[in-house]
């Protein structure tokens, strides 16, 4: 039977607050050529600049979804206006701690002629103890949080430790928080049993110590995971789908074939899709299915652009869910 407890209890109004943290996010300046070629010059086709993230895509996709949320984080320098300024036309609010660095820029280069794609990733500012202190103050006085979505990489001078921080004084609200991390923040968010989580293979077989292959390895492991109190854990598994497990109920997700044009964000739509759902009222099987549509449907498009409501509607209904534990 479904876990209509967990349902019920996270069955939100469209007008419940929404918020996504994301501690070290990006310009990501996407190029296209048609060839990388040495001691030459290389002509630029086209380019593009988006503001990225991983939380930074879920606030993007939810806001394609018609959910509104208001992002969190740190933004610094020229950069950092202009990343602001990009989520303000897009209609998303923001409430950004300034700091003294300059945001990062990261590169991401497409060839054309051999469909390959570089990403060149930068290290983001150094965040100064002060600075720190100010998200922190402003995380315990959030208004009303319902869900907290909670992803992307560490910035200079900020310890993994930060993700349990923060899981531990959202939880004080009694709100559900979603993490998206990996290697030792992963590890420390854990420790604050977050609510949802949302690993890859690769990131939940660091996690667990040894390399998973299989449907059922990988669903053990997510399964010995939720018995130390993760509420849902959600596998993705490109392709192959999206596994969830949650207190006796396991389902795979799986989408159908497309032709992949990018994988950039497919993970962060996925998790915006599984909040649309839940924060519609849909169950946790309907939810998954939102959330397999939402990442395929980014796959759609090129460079860090992310999934359009259109490309998701015509894909949730193709998405077949098998039900291996109810």
């Amino acid at each position: 039977m479904p876990n209509t407890k967990y349902i019920k209890s996270n069955k939100l109004q469209l007008s419940d607050m929404i918020y996504t943290i994301t501690l070290n996010p990006a310009l990501d300046r996407t190029i296209w050529i048609e060839r990388i070629r040495d001691d030459v010059s290389n002509r630029i086709l086209e380019e593009q600049s988006f503001a990225g993230g991983k939380s930074i895509d879920v606030s993007k996709v939810l806001k394609n979804f018609g959910v509104d949320n208001i992002a969190l984080g740190f933004v610094g320098g020229f950069a950092g206006r202009e990343l602001e300024g990009r989520l303000l036309n897009e209609g998303i609010q923001t409430d950004f701690i300034r700091v003294s660095g300059e945001t990062r820029t990261n590169i991401i280069i497409h060839e054309k002629e051999t469909g390959r794609q570089l990403s060149f990733n930068a290290r983001g500012p150094e965040i100064r103890p002060s600075e720190m202190m100010q998200l922190v103050e402003q995380i315990e006085t959030l208004p009303s949080p319902n869900i907290v979505a909670i992803g992307g990489s560490l910035p200079l001078g900020v310890s993994p430790e930060i993700y349990r921080k923060i899981i531990t004084l959202v939880k004080r609200s009694h709100a559900k928080v979603v993490l998206d991390v990996d290697g030792e923040s992963l590890h420390q968010g854990l420790m604050a049993k977050p609510s949802v989580i949302k690993p890859n293979i690769h990131e939940l077989s660091e996690l667990v110590g040894h390399e998973l292959k299989g449907v059922e390895e990988i669903a053990t492991a997510a399964r010995e995971i939720n018995r130390q109190g993760i509420e849902i854990v959600l596998v993705s598994m490109g392709a192959r789908g999206i596994l969830l497990v949650a207190d006796g109920q396991e389902y795979l997700a799986v989408p159908p074939q497309v032709k992949v044009e990018s994988t950039i964000g497919a993970g962060d739509s996925a998790v915006a899709g599984f909040i649309s759902g839940v924060v519609r009222g849909k169950s946790l099987k309907e939810s998954l299915i939102y959330a397999a549509a939402a990442g395929t449907a980014t796959t759609l498009s090129q460079g860090t652009a992310l999934c359009q409501r259109s490309d998701f509607l015509k894909l949730v209904t193709q998405v077949k869910l098998e039900i291996l534990a109810e």
